[in-house]
């Protein structure tokens, strides 16, 4: 037999736009938002215009074109939020028809490198870039290995994971402020956004440079289920149908 609510309970009324506590929370909200935009424009004018940036996106891309030539993959390692932008960036690289897999550096440490190839490269994420598992990684990585890194800063030199390569290359991703000054916690927010937007920059940059104008297809192809997929399908459904319709077209007499 279920209880009666007691009368003497009172419920907290739900909060209105107008009151007080709703608007800090409202503002705060949307200077999260704004913050994130900042960001991401901050980081859109560094590889319009910084030639270091410019320049290691181009090396990236060149590099990693020749490792899927190559029949290698891009390994991608990280940890904490950093591991999960990693796993992210895997599974749009794998969606895009580009052989990458994720490194977790613990296990990498505990056999895990073993699924890093001769023809391999590695991506390190990593916003300090001075990630004491990550580092721990590297002095197993061969000097044959391509590296690179996703870091906050602007010059290879000042990156520990990647001061002591002299070929590695560098993929920019800081922030306009730290995360603790905007949010007044540093729980990784701006900086994870910034990272998954360059992420997101180097797989379709890569689709375009192995695929070309095939890379719709070749996503569609491995990206069969859910909404996109039911797009795709009714996309190809209109395609042949057009194509039909254009075959009856041909097919018919013309008027003498």
């Amino acid at each position: 037999m279920k209880r009666k609510r007691s009368s003497s309970m009172l419920l907290t009324p739900p909060l209105s736009n107008s009151d007080a506590d709703s608007e800090r929370i409202l503002s705060r909200a949307v200077n999260v938002l704004s913050t994130a935009a900042t960001a991401l424009s901050q980081v859109t004018l560094i590889y319009q215009n910084d030639p270091i940036a410019r320049d290691g996106l181009l090396q990236a891309v060149e590099s990693i074109t020749q490792v899927h030539e190559e029949r290698g993959k891009l390994v991608i390692c990280g940890v904490g939020k950093s591991g999960l932008v990693a796993k992210k960036l895997v599974a749009t690289m794998k969606s895009l028809g580009l052989a990458s897999s994720f490194l977790h550096p613990s296990e990498a440490l505990h056999g895990d490198l073993g699924d890093l190839r001769p023809h391999d490269a590695i991506l390190f994420i990593s916003y300090s870039g001075k990630t004491p598992e990550l580092l721990q990684v590297l002095d197993h990585v061969p000097e044959t290995i391509p590296i690179l890194a996703i870091t906050a800063h602007m010059r290879p030199a000042d990156c520990p994971l990647l001061r002591d390569r002299p070929d590695s290359i560098l993929l920019p991703a800081p922030i306009h402020e730290p995360e603790e000054t905007t949010f007044g916690v540093s729980a990784p927010t701006t900086s994870t956004t910034v990272a998954i937007a360059v992420g997101d920059m180097l797989a379709l940059m890569l689709a375009d440079s192995i695929h070309e104008e095939n890379t719709k297809l070749v996503f569609q192809k491995n990206h069969p289920g859910g909404a996109i997929g039911a797009k795709a399908r009714r996309s190809a459904t209109v395609d042949d149908d057009e194509k039909a319709d254009s075959k009856r077209h041909k097919s018919l007499p013309s008027p003498s």
